[in-house]
């Protein structure tokens, strides 16, 4: 018997077996995963005991990749340009030594601003006196010289872009441009009707855990005003103002969707980013030990990329994932906008089921093109 709701396209029953065999070794377990190949929408799951059809939840880190679609939109659009000084678009940043620093170094992780003693307020995230702050904050290296997650203040640094650059918000931009013409399921601010469909992202909370001090690099970066960076999305303030860092809410239909149109189009129509853009947004900037974490990381402008620790695309894919190991990419070498969201939190490191169905997904796209290759040849 089936245990998941949904569909999946014939050739994509890997995929289906894959997800069902989660839900049969873990009573506990509740995810849904959505897949568009070259535009077309081919596998469409949800399963478990907290997860019907309809539900949305945090993303967590998945919002980063999102608002890097607005961000590239910019640069598509000729108005921001990823070589330019930040302090050109923000002179205020120039202080501390910063002044040098690149859009393009910024936005991939090389400032160092992991974040401000006290951190900021849980209403301060999106607005500018976060932005203020973090202008005036002197940096924790030498900027342009190492990276180091930036795990809520990226958000912060791509929203003031988008102000000083377009005029509107980062979250106006993205409803305008993306959310609403495109039909995705995927919020960066979530309005008060849609409030009933969301479900609270559920987590262990370890008591083992040492105590982190909140002056370490670690800490800085985690210092988001709530005891633990698992509460961020079930706050309604969070939600409701669309922290571009960790505030987004959707389904795994929502960020696949958006992924699959970047580059493929959907429902017939035009990828709404070009070539030229995905090259410029999606080439890796920096690989190896994030200054942060202690753990290996690559990163493009804004988004995550592939690597053998996170081994969830090709060389081309690019996305991000949640501190839940949700998880929304885009894959230009086989045409395919993925979406993973899971209600529990899990870990996300490799061989995490986000990556092990991102595998699959894969193998079943290369199966299926290979099959049309014959058929077309016969």
């Amino acid at each position: 018997m089936q245990l998941s709701d949904g569909h999946v396209d014939p050739e994509f029953g890997g995929v289906l077996d894959l997800f069902e065999s989660f839900l049969a070794e873990d009573p506990l377990y509740s995810a849904q995963v959505s897949v568009y190949l070259q535009g077309r929408k081919v596998v469409d799951l949800v399963g478990g005991p907290d997860f019907n059809p309809g539900d949305i939840t945090g993303t967590y880190s998945c919002s980063k990749g999102v608002a890097a679609c607005v961000v590239a939109l910019l640069v598509q659009d000729g108005i921001l340009d990823l070589e330019q000084r930040m302090a050109h678009y923000w002179p205020e940043f120039a202080v501390h030594g910063k002044g040098g620093l690149t859009v393009a170094q910024a936005l991939s992780h090389q400032a160092g601003l992991l974040g401000i003693e006290g951190g900021f307020r849980l209403d301060e995230f999106t607005t500018e006196a976060a932005a203020e702050k973090l202008a005036a904050a002197e940096p924790l290296w030498l900027p342009g010289t190492t990276f180091g997650y930036h795990a809520l203040t990226i958000g912060i640094l791509m929203e003031e872009l988008c102000r000083r650059t377009a005029g509107i918000s980062l979250q106006e931009l993205y409803d305008s441009r993306l959310r609403v013409p495109l039909d995705i399921d995927f919020f960066l601010g979530l309005p008060e009707d849609q409030e009933p469909r969301y479900r609270n992202v559920l987590y262990d909370v370890d008591d083992s855990l040492p105590w982190e001090d909140p002056l370490s690099l670690d800490g800085l970066n985690s210092n988001s005003g709530v005891s633990s960076i698992m509460e961020l999305p079930n706050h309604r303030i969070i939600r409701a103002n669309g922290m571009s860092s960790a505030g987004g809410v959707g389904s795994a239909g929502g960020l696949a969707r958006l992924y699959a149109a970047a580059i493929t189009g959907v429902d017939g129509g035009a990828a709404f980013l070009t070539e030229a853009t995905i090259s410029a947004m999606t080439q890796e900037r920096v690989w190896g030990l994030d200054r942060s974490s202690g753990q290996d990381n690559a990163f493009a402008v804004g988004f995550m990329k592939a690597h053998p620790s996170r081994n969830f695309g090709s060389y081309r894919a690019f996305g991000h994932e949640g501190a839940n190991a949700a998880l929304g990419f885009a894959d230009p070498s086989y045409g395919i906008g993925f979406g993973y969201v899971p209600r529990r939190q899990e870990d996300g490191r490799t061989p995490g089921r986000a990556h092990r169905l991102a595998h699959a997904v894969r193998q079943a796209a290369v199966a299926s093109s290979n099959s049309a290759e014959a058929a077309v040849r016969s």
